[in-house]
């Protein structure tokens, strides 16, 4: 019985790994602003190159994002990519994911007033 299991467990995990993945460019240093197509495919549009880090580039489509807003948009959500990682805009902050399917983790936090900073770095109340 256990025995069972585990080779359940086992080829569960391998059928996961063949999974596919969508996957963002590599390129070093490019900031992307990803669109998503009604064919459910990718674009990317380069916003920004030259970066040293994915803050950067979080900070440039965070300006991105508030231009458009003031200009009268509506999106309040936007999704980026960096150097092979998805970046994704939300009101709570920043995260960052290897893929679309993959699992996200927090780059950087809303402030209070709305601004982004590093986890930690504000002192909470």
């Amino acid at each position: 019985m256990v025995r069972n299991l585990l080779l359940l467990g086992a080829a569960l995990i391998a059928l996961g790994a063949c999974a596919k993945r969508t996957v963002p460019p590599g390129d070093v240093g490019v900031c992307y602003v990803v669109q998503f197509q009604k064919d459910g495919t990718l674009k990317y549009n380069k916003l920004v190159s030259g970066l040293s880090d994915l803050e950067h580039c979080a900070a440039s489509l965070e300006a991105m994002r508030v231009k458009f807003l003031r200009m009268g948009g509506s999106q309040y959500e936007i999704t980026g990519a960096y150097q092979g990682n998805f970046i994704f805009l939300q009101k709570e902050g920043v995260l960052t994911a290897p893929s679309l399917e993959a699992h996200r983790y927090v780059a950087l936090v809303r402030t209070g007033d709305g601004r982004l900073a590093v986890p930690g770095a504000m002192p909470r109340e």
